[in-house]
């Protein structure tokens, strides 16, 4: 193209542009904010173009720099090389997984680390499709393991299913840690971590259904009903709902005493457990409150042991023996008859029974009440009791049968369930019994949750399993995996004698001294994985004493994510209030309403 200009050809303001020039002017155009200079084109018909143009900042001379240009280059290259050699590696390897939300790249390992790689993965598989199940809950099961601490869930763990096996609760989607100390106590007792766990208030030792104001032993001070602990049971009646329990223990002792009962002393189950002038002061024992008092009458199934409690004189059976370390009425009393004769007034539909032929015939859908009392004292432990017509029911029988009778409102329920023979067998230092309790409890479990799924209950239930305390077990040693839990772990290696893999801190007749040489006896030469085996202990006393640890809480169905962390332990009656929307977080007529035409 044609350059030309009036000017003299030496002007530093009109000379001819060269190719190079015309890209800097057209660079520098893009750029411009304002006229410094006017260039005069003249196009190829002639015309005269002025473009206003500026030289532009030193930096645009970077546009001109080959080594830039260059580098450019070179890293688009370099980029599109990386890509290609991960598409061509990965491509040789396999496809990418996908799990929902997740995606991995599959390796080849040997056999040794791929069995924990693929766990792995199904581990974080089930934890990234977890959902939130936040529809308010219509019906809660409470299951209380009474004792059972983290390492005897672990040890029933193993002796059940093996190291790599699970209970029916460790595979629910949410846990936590429950802190056990009681008001006044770091280790505490079944009845104040009762009152903590239904009532949601924190007690004195030994002291249930009243606050820390009462001392333990203190007829006056429980009698001030501002000291009344109000529990779970008793809200959920207020809301119309049915409620029940189901114990292996006897109905009055501590764990379900909590639920009803507003008394100073776990011991008073009934009168011949109480001081005369206490009797004389107007206070009650704890059969009479769950029999004779309002929040007693109304629970719809009471079902476990304590007939020597509730009906005065009763003589024991080898097949249904006497408690002799608890108290038995003398007072002519006879709860049972009292309350057929109250539910025959009132005109309800109310069945009792006492053993597995009237349990197994009972159609559980026809009746609004039911109290069934199996033993004089705590049920037999599972592995020794009568299945016969003439025996005692198990744990899962009681509990299908309760949630027959509660599931005739609609207005849900409340069901405690409480396997109270583990704790009875870790008192004896009896490990053996405790475990097996464990798994009798997890069977309880397994029929429930396949009860809810089968009429479609699941979804608005919230189903928790916890403990009430610990006890002193360990686990000691290095036993070669999947050897017996019940085995010997190794020998000491100060006195040369074999020890067990289970022990216990304190137990009854656990410190064991070969009388000979005076040193601890071998256990190697005893049946150690008898029933009546009992495990050696660091410290002998009247029996095996309960452990101060934490114990975990898992649940499942509605609301479950409520238990998340470490809580206190009375955080567990506030968590199921509010699930259930009674107590304290009761809703308006209005909003129960709206709540019942859109569960969600």
């Amino acid at each position: 193209m044609e350059m030309r200009s009036d000017l003299p050809a030496n002007s530093s303001k009109f000379r001819k542009l060269s190719d190079g020039d015309m890209a800097e002017v057209q660079l520098n155009h893009l750029d411009q904010s304002r006229v410094k200079d006017e260039l005069e084109i003249e196009s190829a018909d002639g015309t005269d173009t002025q473009l206003q143009g500026d030289a532009g900042p030193p930096g645009g001379k970077w546009f001109r720099s080959k080594f830039f240009v260059f580098s450019i280059i070179f890293s688009c290259l370099l980029i599109t090389a990386m890509c290609i050699g991960f598409v061509v590696h990965y491509a040789k390897s396999g496809d990418v997984g996908d799990m929902d939300t997740v995606s991995y790249w599959p390796v080849t390992l040997p056999q040794e680390q791929q069995e924990w790689y693929d766990r792995g993965i199904d581990e974080l598989k089930k934890a990234v499709s977890r959902e939130f199940n936040r529809r308010r809950a219509k019906n809660v099961i409470l299951f209380v393991g009474d004792g059972m601490g983290p390492n005897t869930v672990t040890a029933a763990r193993i002796y059940g299913f093996k190291e790599e096996g699970l209970l029916a609760w460790e595979h629910f989607p949410h846990m936590g840690l429950l802190k056990t100390y009681c008001a006044d106590k770091q280790v505490p007792d079944s009845f104040s971590t009762g009152t903590a766990l239904f009532g949601g208030v924190k007690v004195n030792y030994e002291t249930g259904g009243v606050d820390a104001n009462v001392p333990l032993g203190n007829c006056t001070a429980s009698q001030n009903e501002d000291h009344h602990v109000q529990t779970i049971l008793r809200w959920a009646q207020l809301d119309g709902m049915r409620t029940g329990f189901v114990t292996t223990t006897r109905v009055t002792h501590a764990t379900p005493a909590a639920l009803y009962a507003h008394v100073p002393d776990r011991r008073w189950e009934c009168e011949a457990g109480m001081k005369p002038e206490d009797r004389e002061q107007g206070c009650r024992d704890i059969a009479r409150q769950l029999m004779e008092l309002p929040t007693g009458q109304k629970i719809n199934v009471i079902m476990g042991g304590g007939r020597q409690m509730l009906v005065s004189n009763v003589t024991g059976t080898p097949a249904d023996p006497l408690d002799t370390w608890a108290s038995k009425s003398a007072d002519g009393r006879d709860l049972i008859r009292d309350w057929r004769v109250r539910k025959q007034e009132e005109g309800v539909a109310h069945a009792v029974v006492q053993n597995n032929r009237e349990l197994w015939s009972l159609n559980g859908g026809g009746i609004d009440y039911l109290l069934g009392i199996f033993a004089n004292g705590h049920l037999m432990y599972d592995h020794e009791r009568d299945r016969g017509e003439a025996g005692m029911p198990s744990l899962s029988n009681m509990t299908l049968k309760a949630l027959e009778v509660l599931g005739n409102s609609d207005k849900g329920f409340l069901l405690v369930v409480e396997a109270g023979l583990i704790d009875q067998a870790h008192h004896r230092g009896k490990a053996r019994k405790a475990l097996h309790e464990v798994l009798e409890l997890n069977t309880a479990v397994e029929s429930t949750l396949g009860y809810l799924k089968s009429t479609d209950r699941l979804d608005e239930s919230l189903v928790i399993v916890t403990a009430d305390h610990s006890h002193s077990l360990t686990i000691n040693g290095h036993p070669e995996r999947g050897a017996s839990i019940l085995g010997l772990a190794g020998k000491s290696k100060t006195e040369e004698t074999p020890y067990t893999t289970l022990t216990y801190g304190t137990s009854y007749q656990g410190f064991q001294v070969d009388p000979e040489s005076l040193k601890r006896k071998n256990p190697a030469e005893e049946d150690i994985g008898d029933w009546e085996y009992t495990q050696q202990a660091a410290i002998n006393t009247d029996e095996n004493l309960h452990g101060g640890s934490d114990v975990t809480i898992h649940a499942e169905g509605a609301m479950s994510y409520l238990f998340h962390g470490v809580h206190e332990q009375s955080y567990v009656a506030h968590a199921i209030s509010y699930a259930l929307r009674i107590g304290r977080f009761r809703d308006s007529s209005i909003a129960e309403t709206l709540a019942d035409l859109t569960p969600l």
